[in-house]
């Protein structure tokens, strides 16, 4: 398939710039008046793929989040990479809430992701590749009508298109 292009469809996650984005919101969470004294922190779990936030009540852990979610966005980070719980009640009287980081594409997305272009009437092959879903046809006309078609459309997911070739 010498004469075949294609692409990948991925939702990845540069944890990096995430950890940068924390830092920021930790840092204005020091300097801020309104969160002087509190019990304010981020967590990040590599390993486990989450982020804990814990504060003194909810309207704090809101303020936390929405601060957050800046920090992210500046840093070129997707919002939808991640998938905040409910806060909780914690020790102290504190209130926590996780955010699941979701790097890859679960086997779900991955099959509604080819399910849809499918359904596109392309003139290519959509292949489930782990958390990831290759794109190849012969015409690279076809493989630009996809990445316009998925950029039109909502999955729940940050895309990536990532290896046009």
């Amino acid at each position: 398939m010498a004469d075949a292009n294609s692409f990948d469809v991925a939702s990845k996650v540069d944890l990096q710039e995430v950890k940068n984005a924390i830092d920021q919101t930790l840092k204005e969470i020091q300097q801020r008046f309104d969160f002087k004294g509190t019990k304010t922190d981020l967590t990040l779990k590599d390993k486990e793929g989450e982020l804990v936030l814990i504060s003194d009540d909810d309207y704090k852990l809101k303020s936390v989040v929405d601060i957050l979610k800046a920090k992210l966005i500046k840093r070129s980070v997707s919002v939808k990479a991640f998938a905040f719980g409910t806060p909780e009640p914690s020790l102290g009287g504190a209130v926590r809430q996780t955010a699941k980081i979701q790097n890859g594409l679960s086997p779900e997305k991955a099959k509604e992701i080819a399910k849809g272009i499918k359904d596109g009437k392309f003139k290519v092959q959509a292949q489930i590749q782990g958390d990831q879903v290759r794109v190849q046809s012969k015409s690279r006309d076809e493989l630009q009508a996809v990445i316009a078609f998925l950029k039109g459309k909502d999955f729940g997911v940050d895309l990536q298109y990532l290896n046009y070739r």
